[in-house]
């Protein structure tokens, strides 16, 4: 029997329900080889098959901010408009699930050092919910979030994660799960990435500031990025931005005044 013709038998017996131990029965082969075959059909099936339809697109208001994009005018985005956390981006899509559900995932993308920095989903809800988790997902902006075509999306955070493994970081855990969510992104990013090109870390609270700044010390060198460190704690779910001080690359002190920002957001995004 040749390999195609054994791959054939083994998709013919799978699609009577069959399991692998049967398959490798029937056929007289190595269990092993029929589950080698099995995990190359499925991934086959997973590739081929077509994406759920978008329901919805969403991201902040001001997700531009200290970014450059090539092209694109169809991509919204409110003149002026101010997030209240430059460089972290808010994204939302949802897509049909089945019997009148969708599916929503939502990602924290960090545009200026970390990529994704946040996961939220895959969750399933009846579409007539969807309306009132979006507006609680964004409730802490100070303006409603903007609908957006899925290649904003994909381009914000595949781009997002791809720029910041050349500086040494990975994807938020979970990522992986939902990824597919997004849908590939075929082309390169038409984003330029970090705050007008250079890396910039705004400290969050539960970060490991310690590990990211010997991190972006290996990989660009102490004056190749900047750094702005929160002075208090933040709470959860919600709080009022603490205040910030900036400090020179490599997470040395600068002089110059706290800035306190007084908008309240969703640090439960974060």
């Amino acid at each position: 029997m040749t390999d195609e013709e054994l791959k054939l038998r083994v998709l013919a017996l799978r699609a009577q329900g069959r399991s692998g131990k049967e398959i490798a029965r029937a056929l007289r082969v190595r269990p092993a080889t029929v589950a080698a075959l099995v995990r190359t059909i499925a991934r086959r099936e997973v590739v081929a098959a077509p994406e759920p339809a978008v329901v919805g697109c969403w991201v902040s208001p001001g997700w531009r901010a200290g970014l450059t994009v090539e092209g694109h005018p169809d991509w919204p985005d409110e003149e002026g408009a101010d997030s209240g956390a430059a460089g972290l981006v808010a994204v939302l899509v949802a897509r049909e699930h089945r019997y009148g559900k969708v599916t929503v995932c939502g990602y924290l993308v960090d545009v200026y050092c970390l990529g994704v920095k946040d996961v939220v989903g895959p969750r399933a809800m009846h579409e007539r919910e969807l309306s009132g988790f979006v507006e609680r997902y964004y409730e802490g902006y100070p303006s409603p979030p903007l609908a957006a075509p899925i290649d904003l999306a994909r381009h914000l955070a595949w781009g997002a994660v791809e720029y910041a493994r050349t500086l040494g970081f990975e994807p938020a855990h979970g990522f992986n799960a939902t990824a597919a969510h997004l849908g590939p992104l075929t082309e390169s990013s038409a984003i330029r990435f970090g705050r007008d090109g250079r890396p910039l870390y705004v400290q969050g609270p539960h970060d490991d500031a310690a590990r990211i700044l010997q991190t972006l010390e290996d990989s660009v060198g102490q004056g190749g990025f900047e750094v702005v460190a929160h002075s208090v704690r933040e709470s959860r779910p919600a709080a009022v931005p603490p205040a910030r001080r900036t400090l020179r690359a490599g997470g040395r002190r600068a002089s110059g005044d706290v800035v306190q920002e007084g908008r309240a957001w969703r640090t439960g995004n974060r």
